[in-house]
């Protein structure tokens, strides 16, 4: 434990430095196309991943990347973990996020941001975020982008019941003719939510063959789960994850 603490505060120090670094440094792109914007993502995302690799000594697996969508898609994935936020920018490089209000009152990360195309919403009122959510990823598909989107609303531990909303159905019946790519992954085990502590366990994400357009919403909404829990599942069982043993600490707690 002792060489844990001492890892994962190396690695907070380290990466908060690191995102202090190019927020600062992406000032410049708020006079340049969001474009530019989005290399900076990218190369910040690619550093910070690279941190928890060589700090906190995560082995990181990526699997179905033969199924990367080009052009416009929905892309739906699991989220455990800061981790995937970070990732999933560099295999969809032209990503639309959407993402809660609150991240755009960030200084710096949320005005970059604003200025890299991301859609805001207010979670605290479902017809007021519907109606970005359907303005926003509209926009974004005209420009040729990725839109993505975490359709449990926040993060979740690794083995907890899905939480899945609706809205991600709504989301991929206003687009009409663009693909969902459901994404499962885990990596709430090397790097879990609500602790400073971070682990060297494995990180899988696996891209999964996309569900094509036009389908009913229920119809949509129950294959896209299914796939990502499913498959997020069995990836969780071979990096270590017993739920007997999740549930006995509990209990014991």
């Amino acid at each position: 434990m002792p060489l844990i603490i001492l890892r994962s505060a190396l690695f907070q120090a380290a990466y908060y430095s690191h995102c202090t670094l190019w927020f600062l440094m992406a000032v410049v792109g708020w006079v340049l196309p969001g474009s530019v914007m989005l290399t900076f993502a990218r190369w910040w995302a690619a550093g910070g991943l690279f941190l928890h690799e060589m700090i906190v000594g995560s082995r990181v697996e990526i699997r179905g990347e033969e199924n990367v969508v080009r052009g416009p898609v929905l892309v739906a994935a699991k989220h455990q973990s800061a981790w995937e936020t970070m990732a999933i920018v560099l295999f969809f490089p032209k990503p639309t996020y959407i993402l809660k209000r609150e991240l755009i009152w960030l200084p710096l990360f949320g005005w970059h941001l604003l200025k890299a195309g991301q859609v805001p919403i207010n979670r605290g009122d479902r017809q007021k975020a519907l109606v970005a959510m359907a303005e926003g990823v509209r926009r974004a598909t005209r420009q040729g982008r990725h839109i993505l989107i975490f359709p449990e609303g926040t993060r979740r531990k690794v083995g907890a019941p899905p939480a899945y909303r609706y809205g991600v159905a709504r989301i991929y019946e206003s687009l009409g003719d663009v693909a969902c790519q459901p994404v499962a992954l885990v990596s709430g085990l090397a790097w879990p939510r609500n602790t400073l502590l971070h682990y060297p366990r494995r990180i899988i994400l696996e891209i999964l063959p996309a569900i094509p357009p036009g389908l009913p919403g229920e119809a949509f909404f129950e294959q896209m789960e299914s796939a990502i829990e499913g498959t997020s599942a069995r990836l969780a069982a071979e990096a270590g994850y017993r739920a007997d043993s999740a549930l006995s600490s509990q209990s014991s707690a």
